[in-house]
């Protein structure tokens, strides 16, 4: 399915909000809002609308930005599951834009909203109107929703866009949470000892300079550590900081080296299993979602790559979209890979076979998202006594090593 790419950039961003009261054409009173770069430019849209409008105003914007939050991607999941219920419903697309559009406590929400709204009004396609806002809406959204305006079933698709947006945050909410924790823990550790190691350490070397006797090999130690940090502290932050900032800038920049760090990631102990699994669960997923959506497998594959969030699987996927293209069944072009478990190869097969591929890669999609969710889980139990492990060891080390040389002073006084 050939999909016409527009590079138009939304205007959301730069527009105010105007809120208006006018008369339509059977002559009932209306209002609501709009967004619009002056109050002219509003008046204008107002009456292509076949709207004469009485009042029109500037929507003073809330103190200190309140309401004006970052739009998200859980944002763009719920606005999804909103329509979708609409839709069913039987509510026509652009009364269902607009309610949604009212009822969001976001300013910024609100305002993309109803720039959608405004383009569906004037006849626009809903994939062509949200192309026109590739930060919040990806090709692989926009590919979905053309598919449903083109076969007529544009509810049900967006049944299964809100399903898969659902399912896709949950994933990242639990892959999130794998990581943040142990990290954050860590981070305040680290913090933890620094300060130990500039502001106490040094106290108890003014004591221990008045002893006059020999300190144990461990305490020389913590304090050539507090020493060292106290006279390079500031080189070594610089110095730190400067190789954070060169990584993340090469990162940003080199696809080889992302797909370095893709490739070491899932070598990871633990992580690496949770990444992989993540992995195949959003390639499941995807491609269920645009093969049941009435995509072609080849474009399917394109999409599964887009979303698998990893370079190892990306490649994998882009070298079985090579073969199937070559005639070759996706099974055994997925076990050519070496990279797939035999289930998931199974399950593609039987699916081939059957002709529900779509239904056996949602049932792999779930398989896996369940594993993930049980994995985060154990993961979470047993890090919380590893993490207290390391924290008593690092800490209660740097408690040890002061005071040895007052318990050993003590048994040379008795």
């Amino acid at each position: 399915m050939a999909v016409a790419k527009n590079n138009k950039k939304t205007k959301v961003a730069e527009q105010d909000i105007f809120i208006w009261q006018g008369v339509n054409r059977r002559g009932l009173k209306v209002n609501g809002e709009l967004p619009a770069e002056s109050i002219k430019a509003a008046r204008d849209t107002l009456k292509q609308q076949g709207i004469n409008p009485t009042k029109l105003k500037k929507k003073p914007k809330p103190l200190f930005g309140g309401g004006a939050k970052k739009i998200t991607a859980k944002d763009i999941a719920v606005m999804t599951r909103q329509l979708a219920t609409m839709l069913s419903a039987g509510v026509p697309l652009v009364q269902s834009v607009e309610l949604i559009s009212k009822g969001n406590e976001n300013a910024n929400m609100r305002r993309l909203l109803m720039e959608v709204g405004l383009g569906i009004q004037s006849g626009t396609p809903l994939n062509e109107v949200l192309r026109q806002h590739p930060k919040y809406f990806d090709d692989l959204y926009c590919d979905l929703v053309m598919a449903g305006e083109q076969s007529g079933a544009l509810e049900g698709i967006y049944d299964r866009i809100a399903t898969y947006k659902e399912k896709s945050e949950a994933l990242k909410s639990k892959i999130k949470k794998a990581m943040t924790y142990p990290i954050a823990v860590l981070s305040i550790a680290s913090i933890v000892t620094i300060i130990l190691l500039i502001f106490v350490v040094p106290q108890f070397q003014e004591i221990f300079a008045s002893f006059g006797a020999e300190l144990p090999a461990f305490t020389l130690m913590v304090i050539g550590m507090s020493e060292t940090l106290q006279a390079h502290g500031p080189k070594i932050a610089v110095a730190v900081a400067i190789g954070i900032f060169v990584f993340v800038r090469s990162y940003k920049n080199s696809r080889k080296l992302r797909d370095k760090v893709d490739a070491y990631l899932l070598k990871m102990p633990i992580f690496g299993m949770i990444l992989n699994k993540a992995s195949l669960a959003r390639f499941a997923r995807t491609l269920a979602t645009t093969f049941a959506a009435g995509v072609p497998l080849i474009e399917a594959l394109d999409s599964a790559a887009g979303a698998s969030g990893n370079a190892v699987y990306r490649n994998a996927i882009m070298n079985i979209k090579a073969e199937v293209s070559a005639g070759m069944q996706m099974n055994i072009a997925m076990r050519n890979t070496k990279l797939f478990p035999d289930m998931v190869i199974q399950m593609v097969q039987i699916g081939e076979e059957s002709g529900a591929i779509d239904d056996m890669l949602n049932k792999v999609a779930t398989v896996y998202e369940q594993e993930v969710d049980d994995a985060v889980d154990g993961l979470s139990a047993l890090i919380e006594p590893m993490i207290m492990a390391f924290l008593g060891v690092v800490i209660g080390g740097l408690i040890v090593a002061m005071y040895l040389p007052i318990f050993q002073l003590g048994k040379i006084v008795s």
